[in-house]
């Protein structure tokens, strides 16, 4: 039987706080995140891989405060004054920096200061492991508040698996939820890949989401 044509129509992922699953994994990011305003210090850093929850994590932030958000790519040329006075400001993926970008980066906390606003920033490392050269840009970073996110434990795994489902309106069995979880790496990001193929599977094959289709998804994905 031919496969059904499947369209890429997209779907939306719940970005709201009470979305964001809880664990060991990530309780004490959540807790920074939610002590806002009353943080340590007026810029803090969240850290993890990829996949983590650092953008939700991130955006939860946002629709708290109202911040603006800036790539740390996008960062040499930026308008620092334009930045400070929307009060709360978010700098994502903060990886290898050239030196424009390291200067106005420190600029930017510099200000953040002086007027009493906002600053979280994410990245896949601790911002101590940054490699940031401009010495006193890496000494300010190395000083912020950080947590750290984790890959999630079996528990928050099986949680973001039934999340990543009801996100693309899909109602799967529990005994699916399990299979999967005790199959697949430990990152939200491949939980996340796996649910769209299923997805897509189930459409092209017009067949619903079971224990086999999921164990013929994995293993056409290396990873049974």
């Amino acid at each position: 039987m031919p496969r059904q044509l499947v369209f890429e129509l997209g779907h939306r992922t719940a970005r709201g706080r009470d979305d964001f699953l809880v664990g060991p994994s990530n309780t004490t990011a959540v807790a920074l995140i939610d002590a806002w305003p009353a943080w340590p210090g007026p810029a803090v850093a969240i850290s993890g891989p990829q996949g983590s929850g650092k953008t939700h994590l991130a955006e939860v932030w946002r629709e708290m405060s109202g911040a603006v958000s800036i790539d740390a790519a996008e960062l040499a040329g930026a308008n620092v004054p334009a930045l400070v006075a929307a009060r709360a400001i978010i700098v994502e993926d903060v990886a290898t920096l050239n030196d424009e970008a390291e200067r106005t980066f420190f600029h930017l906390l510099n200000l953040v200061k002086e007027e009493g606003a906002f600053l979280l920033m994410t990245a896949r490392e601790a911002p101590a492991r940054l490699g940031i050269r401009l010495p006193d840009l890496a000494s300010r970073l190395k000083a912020l508040p950080h947590a750290e996110l984790g890959g999630p434990d079996d528990a928050l795994l099986a949680g973001v698996l039934v999340k990543l489902f009801d996100d693309r309106q899909l109602r799967v069995a529990e005994p699916l939820i399990a299979y999967v979880a005790s199959r697949i790496e430990r990152r939200i990001s491949v939980a996340r890949d796996v649910v769209e193929a299923l997805d897509r599977a189930s459409l092209s094959g017009k067949r619903p989401i079971t224990v086999p289709l999921a164990a013929q998804v994995l293993e056409e994905l290396n990873l049974p």
